[in-house]
């Protein structure tokens, strides 16, 4: 893949990164409003039933879909202070191991996600109280991770080639 090529699938990811970050941020917003719904009509004695559960799948959507937006703006906590001393191209190639590797583990993660979802579609099971199956959510849990996973190998190809044309010192 050319250069043009690779620019070009990185900002697809991109796109397609933001467009989940939009999702996850859809539901944070559904968490707040069901949560305060939910006290407000406990003062009447009318709680919502279901809410912990529903939050409890939000929430798996929200930190699922949030990963690779997250990922590509460097928005995780990263311990680099070691790091920074090095030279660029040295940078460079820990970055692209580190990235590597990380997508090597959120695409297996991503992997496991989608057969526990096939065998909890299988086996029929719901929550507990709404009766709601539960493998759509453990299939976001895979879409995002899947997600992630890419957005990782393209940074560890990105900064492999940083790499091997960086000037040492």
């Amino acid at each position: 893949m050319g250069k043009s090529g690779l620019q070009r699938f990185e900002k697809s990811l991109t796109v397609i990164s933001r467009w989940f970050n939009w999702v996850a941020g859809g539901a944070v917003v559904g968490m707040m409003l069901l949560t305060v719904l939910d006290v407000g009509l406990r003062f009447f004695r009318r709680p919502i039933p279901g809410t912990y559960e529903v939050v409890g799948m939000l929430g798996a959507v929200f930190v699922a879909f949030s990963l690779a937006e997250t990922s590509l703006k460097r928005g995780h906590i990263a311990v680099d202070f070691l790091v920074r001393k090095l030279s660029p191209a040295w940078q460079a190639a820990i970055d692209a191991v580190n990235a590597a590797v990380c997508g090597a583990l959120f695409g297996l993660i991503s992997w496991q996600s989608l057969r526990y979802a096939h065998d909890l579609r299988v086996s029929g099971e719901v929550s507990m109280t709404l009766q709601l199956p539960l493998y759509p959510f453990v299939n976001a849990i895979a879409l995002g991770c899947g997600l992630l996973a890419i957005v990782l190998v393209a940074r560890a190809l990105q900064q492999t080639a940083q790499a091997l044309t960086a000037k040492t010192p």
